[in-house]
């Protein structure tokens, strides 16, 4: 019995020291989940509910990391410590370092493989690194991915020698705003609506044991129409004879079943469906597996729901956005998804969910995920909270300028043959991540005039890559006739100086009523907002004048409206919340009242 109390307190000695060796860095202000993390059980949940396994290895926690001149070898010793998955800029990290264009950041660790793993193949996933990153297993460079905000894998099995131990090492470069890649509001120097840089690993990194051909990618795409559901199976080996079978489970029972070889499309059944939206967030089950000779080899959960976006005319010939065939006005904030403690990362699943609870709250029923893409457990969240989500494209390359006369539809907007490749490339990798999401609706492949190219060929691209959502092409952009939507912007009161006949017309963006909080401030000067107020009553009143205002436009000819934003960011002050999500600025209740008035405003 000493013995056994002898062990557990030498473990619990050796996890207090692991902690008390790492703390956030800094005196930035800090969200209460900070408090929270530790280096021990560091976003412990699994990352990727559309495609889960039982078994797996969480590997966040503490790595080495170091800052090395860029094309120089790893280097023989390492800086320190760092929290992993929080971005080396972030006070999570442990570190708050900048990197720079002319640096890479290593990071460093050893991990063991389960014995109960043996004679299976290990995958190595990441859910996302900022920007370009070699992946390197036992000292062999096993492969590269660029691309800041997607999901990648690797099947390690070949390079693992046989020891208990073995070493993952991962080097990052990440120019910033000084390249072309896709980047949102990341700069070298921050201000005004611009933010702290984002270099490295910021989503979960772990590991998990499969058979030689295992699943890897699910597609799944309701028609309510035709009452079917089609699902898509992607695995491992593409020219495999092994049988792919997907169940679709309501409360446990299966209620349709198909069979097929993997990439082709299985098409279920399903008769009378409970479909989902905003009110009801109906959710059904998927088993999906893998059999070769007949035996099972692999198997994962999923999920997906039954609900249908589409577009029509009203009685007023109005081009309205249908749910379910149903007119539903889309109302929500422009969401950017930072934080002062973790930048990209939140600090805690409950964190990440708290944002997305407080909009339903707050009696919205849209989110614009705003020049960000986040990782896969956010949309989950929204798809189980019964929330809209309009997706961004990151923005990049050719500067964050709306320049509308020098633009003629590309021709004089060029960009490198390695720019068009990480845009296309990124953009296909987004739309593939979230395309089995019920919540993701619209597709945005351009903010404004950032970075805007050959508008037409990329909205017609998205169109028919993913024909069961809407695609706004250029949200407050240079006006291109494609896509579904025409998308203005007005600030801060909401306006109408521009209509389409043809498409559905919503207005991208507009409010941007600022109040800056003592305490809660991410400078104490430099602060911004499009219009700046004293008090919570003040930004309340302003609140509802403009929502009134909406109201009133609604029946003119608006189908949609993003309100500038959720939460303040760094220097921003115009958020419906602090940036430490410790005060709420506005009075819920009137903003509830306002924001529902205003979605109802198209139904009576």
């Amino acid at each position: 019995m000493r013995k056994s109390m002898v062990i557990i307190a030498g473990l619990l000695l050796t996890v207090n020291l692991v902690s008390a060796q790492w703390a956030p860095a800094g005196d930035k202000i800090k969200t209460v989940w900070a408090e929270q993390v530790s280096p021990t059980n560091v976003l412990p949940e699994y990352p990727r509910p559309l495609l889960e396994r039982t078994e797996w290895v969480n590997l966040n926690g503490l790595w080495q990391y170091a800052v090395a001149p860029r094309g120089t070898a790893e280097p023989a010793s390492f800086d320190g410590e760092i929290l992993v998955p929080f971005a080396i800029e972030s006070a999570l990290s442990g570190v708050q370092k900048e990197v720079g264009e002319a640096n890479e950041l290593w990071y460093k660790r050893t991990f063991t493989v389960p014995a109960n793993w043996k004679n299976r193949h290990v995958v190595l996933n990441f859910g996302a690194v900022d920007w370009k990153a070699d992946v390197f297993v036992n000292d062999i460079l096993i492969g590269q991915h660029e691309g800041g905000y997607t999901p990648f894998s690797f099947d390690i099995t070949p390079f693992l020698d046989g020891k208990s131990k073995h070493t993952l090492a991962v080097r990052v470069w990440d120019p910033t705003d000084r390249g072309f890649q896709p980047r949102g509001k990341q700069v070298t120097r921050p201000e005004s609506i611009w933010y702290t840089p984002v270099t490295g690993i910021w989503q979960t990194v772990w590991l998990e044991p499969v058979a030689a051909n295992y699943v890897t990618a699910i597609k799944a795409i309701p028609n309510i129409d035709a009452g079917t559901l089609g699902v898509t199976v992607s695995t491992a080996k593409c020219c495999a004879t092994d049988v792919v079978r997907v169940q679709l489970l309501d409360k446990g029972a299966v209620v349709a079943s198909a069979q097929g070889v993997q990439g082709k499309e299985l098409r279920l059944p399903v008769k009378d469906p409970t479909l989902w939206d905003t009110q009801n967030p109906y959710l059904y089950d998927l088993k999906v597996s893998v059999s070769s000779g007949g035996k099972i080899i692999d198997e994962v959960k999923s999920y997906t729901a039954f609900r249908k976006i589409s577009t029509k005319r009203d009685a007023g010939g109005v081009m309205r956005m249908q749910l379910n065939d149903k007119d539903l006005f889309h109302y929500g904030p422009l969401d950017q998804g930072w934080w002062p403690d973790g930048l990209y990362t939140a600090p805690t699943d409950e964190a990440l969910l708290y944002d997305i609870k407080k909009t339903k709250e707050w009696g919205f029923n849209m989110i614009r995920k705003h020049v960000k893409v986040e990782p896969a457990r956010w949309y989950y969240h929204c798809d189980r909270e019964g929330i809209l989500v309009w997706q961004d494209m990151p923005s990049g390359d050719l500067g964050n300028h709306w320049t509308p006369s020098q633009y003629n539809g590309g021709n004089d907007r060029k960009r490198s043959p390695a720019s068009l490749a990480a845009y296309h490339q990124e953009w296909k990798e987004i739309v593939d991540l979230c395309i089995s999401n019920p919540s993701v609706v619209v597709w945005v492949p351009f903010n404004e005039g950032w970075g805007q190219f050959d508008t037409e060929k990329i909205a017609e691209w998205t169109a028919q890559y993913d024909p069961s959502r809407l695609v706004n092409p250029a949200s407050g952009g240079n006006h291109r006739p494609c896509g579904h939507i025409m998308d203005i912007h007005n600030y801060p009161a909401p306006a109408m100086y521009l209509f389409d006949p043809e498409r559905v017309n919503v207005l991208g963006e507009y409010g941007g009523i600022g109040l800056p909080l003592e305490e809660h401030l991410w400078w104490q000067k430099r602060n911004w907002g499009y219009v700046q107020f004293k008090n919570s009553d003040e930004v309340t009143a302003e609140y509802v004048k403009y929502a009134g205002q909406l109201k009133e436009l609604v029946k003119r000819g608006f189908s949609g409206a993003v309100y500038t934003q959720t939460t303040d960011v760094e220097g921003e002050v115009n958020g419906l919340m602090t940036y430490d999500r410790k005060q709420v600025k506005i009075n819920e209740a009137a903003v509830r009242k306002a924001n529902q008035d205003v979605i109802n405003a198209l139904t009576k």
